[in-house]
């Protein structure tokens, strides 16, 4: 797969857009997309369970069995077992109902809840996958807006460790729709081949 890239700065901090797979990142912590009751599924979550071993669901079982089921727009962190990145951060994305059931509230709360999480546990890089675009139905072109606009909002408010945010898209049409996002919303497009 041929990998596109575009890059911003905020705030001392880069903000990348690639496409690739997310499992191969070695940031210090990737997202999961994952489902409220985190033990692993299809997509995404799938992927990272696979490739990151049975660590990962262990932890994930001592987590819901502590907590219970993960709420939408909230996140957890477990290991990361046998991938690059150190940690997963779980977090679950809403399900499109047509957009006036709170679900940019609860897309943005997703992005926000697992950069809070890392910046609380001190790591510096973290990568994301397009939450909510798969199975959960939420249109890309409406997701990338607010996966931008809510990293752009947490880079800026604060001093955080979070020094890199990678945002990481399967396919080409994705990458477009979040490389017109990334434009749209930062004002800036640092286009890397």
């Amino acid at each position: 797969m041929e990998e596109q890239a575009a890059e911003v700065i905020i705030n001392q901090a880069k903000l990348r857009l690639i496409q690739g797979d997310i499992t191969k990142q070695d940031t210090e912590a990737i997202v999961n997309a994952a489902n409220s009751s985190l033990m692993g599924g299809g997509g995404v979550d799938g992927a990272i369970h696979r490739a990151g071993g049975p660590a990962i669901l262990e932890e994930c079982k001592q987590i819901v069995a502590r907590q219970g089921r993960l709420p939408t727009g909230k996140a957890v962190m477990t290991t990361g077992g046998n991938l690059k990145a150190s940690y997963v951060i779980h977090t679950v994305g809403p399900v499109w109902h047509g957009g006036n059931k709170g679900e940019p509230e609860l897309l943005a709360s997703a992005y926000h809840e697992s950069l809070k999480l890392a910046a609380d546990n001190n790591l510096a890089s973290v990568s994301f996958p397009s939450i909510s675009t798969g199975a959960y139905g939420y249109p890309v072109d409406r997701a990338s807006r607010v996966a931008i606009r809510a990293v752009d909002a947490f880079l800026r408010q604060r001093a955080t460790s979070v020094r890199e945010v990678v945002l990481v898209v399967f396919d080409s049409q994705t990458f477009t729709a979040y490389s017109l996002a990334l434009r749209e919303i930062t004002g800036q497009d640092k286009k890397r081949d």
